[in-house]
């Protein structure tokens, strides 16, 4: 006789906890979205420097181009910038997923990586890892 388990049924906590874990989420996206803006400062800078509106007198013999440095610094910025951007427009959209049931193994990457973001981050990825590594919450989301 074939005895199959019962369904699992999530819990008022468990559909509270996915709630939270949204709008956390949203809230964290932002955050990081407005300090992934820190290095506009820097990237002005070098776009001044590659300009010449920014003068660097070079010392001696300069081994390199002082507006070198300059895009040094706006390739440095543009990466910070287009990373945490990224980084937070995918926290923002495991937030949207998570409060629609979908996506279940992106909700699980983002809360990963939101881990290396201390301490808010990593307390947010490791209660979603949490959250939604129960077999409760794991049935929520249809297979996709």
């Amino acid at each position: 006789m074939d005895t199959a388990p019962p369904p699992l049924e999530a819990t008022a906590d468990d559909l509270r906890h996915l709630q939270l874990l949204s709008v956390f989420h949203y809230v964290l996206g932002g955050v990081t979205g407005l300090f992934a803006l820190f290095p506009v400062i820097h990237l002005v800078m070098g776009l001044a420097i590659v300009s010449g509106r920014l003068p660097m007198e070079a010392a001696g013999a300069a081994p390199f181009d002082p507006r070198m440095f300059g895009w040094i610094f706006v390739v440095a910025a543009s990466l910070m910038i287009g990373f945490g951007l990224a980084l937070a427009g995918l926290m923002v959209y495991a937030g949207r997923c998570i409060a629609r049931r979908r996506r279940h193994l992106l909700c699980l990457v983002v809360a990963a990586l939101s881990c290396m973001m201390m301490p808010l981050g990593t307390v947010l990825g490791v209660f979603t890892l949490l959250v939604l590594t129960r077999p409760r919450v794991r049935a929520l989301f249809p297979e996709s």
